[in-house]
């Protein structure tokens, strides 16, 4: 049985809300998450969030996590087949959603959240907010049309997408703009999987 690793906020969110909607059974082994002062030093098998132990692996990164769960217990779903067209898109989202439209978020927690230093670099706090509503811009043009990001088919990219937007929205804002991706959001926050999930 797949160990998760978990604190509410955490990206540990995206790992448990996949495993909810594979309905795989897991056991949820709750850690306090400490602010960092340093990287890996949480009290998990690898020294942050997520982490997973599942029969000898140990692994951590959300996205490599979400990878591998759903190539071991996905059974064909979650995930478009390798060959087929929308599997090039499906990786797209999956690591855009981390490591580009996440990148500038994780500067604004960083500073604002942990360092507590933000008053003294506006500059570059704008700049992260300007590369994150950037971001934004590419995920909203993204979803025109579409209920999901591969279009009316829930995937596994909507997992690591909903929670960057779902921090991103918290941290970032959207003001009036973004319509699909409000309109995405609340079709992502009606999912029971999420809301079994979700400890923000």
């Amino acid at each position: 049985m797949i160990t998760l690793y978990f604190a509410p906020r955490t990206r540990s969110i995206r790992v448990r809300w996949l495993l909810e909607e594979l309905g795989v059974p897991h056991q949820l082994k709750r850690v306090d998450f400490k602010a960092p002062t340093q990287s890996f030093d949480q009290n998990t098998p690898l020294g942050k969030f997520p982490v997973i132990e599942d029969d000898g692996v140990t692994i951590g990164e959300s996205g490599a996590i979400v990878e591998y769960i759903v190539e071991r217990y996905g059974n064909g779903r979650l995930a478009p087949p390798i060959g087929s067209p929308l599997r090039g898109p499906y990786l797209q989202w999956v690591h855009f959603a981390e490591a580009t439209a996440f990148a500038p978020v994780g500067v604004i927690v960083w500073h604002t959240l942990f360092a507590q230093d933000a008053d003294s670099i506006p500059s570059a706090i704008a700049g992260a907010r300007k590369r994150a509503h950037s971001a934004l811009s590419f995920v909203e043009r993204g979803l025109a049309g579409k209920e999901y990001l591969l279009g009316a088919e829930f995937s596994a990219a909507d997992i690591m997408m909903g929670y960057t937007l779902i921090a991103a929205r918290s941290l970032v804002g959207f003001d009036d703009g973004y319509p699909n991706i409000r309109r995405y959001l609340a079709r992502l926050e009606a999912r029971p999987a999420l809301q079994a999930s979700a400890e923000f």
